[in-house]
């Protein structure tokens, strides 16, 4: 499967949000706050959007948020190529470090992806994350 990724405007993230993230709430619901401060990417696939995740810098520090593949495509390796590029943007842009509020039921696919458990552990909206980090120096 050819897939390629790049930078997408906010809006274009708000399906997949909500499809994959969040099926019961209402697809406006998906726009965040800090949308327009962020970096967006789409992964597609015989140009349909099929993987999204946004990126959030803060002094060298990256954090990216809502990373979901479209369930038709999950195991495909599309949520580690989205996975890799930022890692590789945020590491070109001089980050330190990439970090996710990860939910424990995907704890295992961070953990291939040489992310380190933090310990730090919490509940938000009826969903319980860990923070997750991996160290880009």
């Amino acid at each position: 499967m050819n897939v390629y990724i790049e930078q997408i405007r906010p809006e274009l993230t708000w399906h997949l949000r909500q499809k994959v993230l969040y099926p019961a709430q209402k697809l406006y619901e998906m726009e965040m706050e800090e949308d327009e401060d962020g970096i967006h990417f789409g992964a597609f696939t015989d140009n349909r959007l099929v993987g999204i995740v946004s990126l959030f810098e803060k002094t060298g520090d990256f954090q990216f948020r809502k990373l979901a593949v479209d369930p038709e495509y999950q195991g495909k390796g599309i949520g580690n190529a989205l996975l890799n590029y930022i890692t590789d943007f945020s590491k070109t842009a001089g980050g330190s470090r990439l970090w996710c509020n990860a939910r424990l039921s995907a704890i295992g696919f961070y953990e291939k992806n040489q992310f380190n458990h933090t310990g730090q552990l919490f509940s938000k909206n009826g969903f319980d994350y860990e923070i997750l980090e991996n160290s880009l120096i």
